[in-house]
């Protein structure tokens, strides 16, 4: 399985490690994903989902649902 968020669609990012003498190699920089379980009122169970931090702090203002329906995602597959 890929890394990338379920919900927001964040993936890795080729960025460079800059040494003090300025010799620049590549590195990745992940996400940081969490998998979470997530309680689903309109479908009445629970989803568990591989979510980044910053889709989770999004969650406690929005509710999963609207968040699932903005991304484009079905919850009964989960």
């Amino acid at each position: 399985m890929a890394r990338k968020c379920q919900l927001t669609g964040k993936q890795a990012n080729n960025a460079y490690a800059v040494s003090h003498s300025h010799r620049r190699t590549k590195k990745l920089q992940e996400v940081n994903l969490q998998w979470k379980r997530l309680w689903w009122a309109e479908g009445n169970r629970w989803v568990r989902l591989r979510l980044s931090t910053k889709a989770i702090k999004t969650l406690e203002s929005k509710s999963l649902s609207t968040f699932a329906k903005e991304a484009g995602i079905d919850l009964s597959k989960f």
